[in-house]
């Protein structure tokens, strides 16, 4: 296994993969990146936390439009200024994203990460789901919801992280052909599947 690996992980709401991701890191001793990759974008061009919270993969995209509900013309310098100060930061956070890449082994959760790290040498692009039961009652549970308003939750966040993820890459969220490995957590479990990803990455 090389020293200088990445993972990147995409993943359902629901479906384990921050746990995952966490439990990866304690187990391989490198660092997680997560929200912290939007503190570090922070500190790095000045610019308030805020702002790139609301431009992070929580907001919905389309190929053709940047954010949408904007409801004005593609033409109307309001659209234009706002699509250039998505993509100013994006390519901050994309910028923070190869610099930890290049210092040391790391693992990123969401953000494109894989897609930003497509020429890196030796990254494992891993896609988690989980069936449908085992992520309401996770998501129920973290946020104390009832199942209807977990699965309404799982539903428009699933929708805005593909949004956002097909809009920056040029590849389709959760499709088989956009990573390296897909794992349904359901089937073996948390502590199981992150001992598959990590066996996975060492015969890589």
């Amino acid at each position: 296994m090389k020293n200088d690996f990445i993972i990147t992980i995409g993943r359902q709401l629901g479906s384990g993969g921050r746990q995952i991701g966490r439990l990866l890191s304690t187990r391989l001793d490198i660092p997680y990146y997560d929200k912290e990759l939007i503190t570090l974008a922070s500190k790095q061009s000045g610019l308030a936390k805020e702002v790139f919270e609301k431009a992070d993969e929580k907001k919905r995209f389309t190929l053709t439009g940047g954010l949408l509900g904007l409801k004005i013309s593609i033409l109307d310098e309001g659209f234009s200024n706002n699509y250039l100060w998505n993509e100013m930061l994006f390519k901050i956070q994309s910028d923070v994203i190869r610099n930890l890449a290049r210092e040391k082994s790391c693992i990123f959760i969401g953000r494109c990460a894989d897609y930003i790290l497509r020429d890196h040498p030796h990254t494992l692009n891993v896609f988690i789901s989980a069936e449908q039961v085992d992520r309401i009652k996770r998501v129920a549970d973290y946020y104390e919801l009832t199942e209807k308003k977990a699965l309404e939750l799982i539903e428009k966040t699933d929708k805005k992280r593909a949004g956002y993820y097909n809009y920056y890459s040029n590849k389709q969220w959760g499709a088989a052909e956009s990573y390296h490995l897909c794992i349904n957590s359901s089937v073996l479990g948390i502590e199981a599947t992150t001992g598959f990803i990590e066996e996975f990455l060492k015969k890589r």
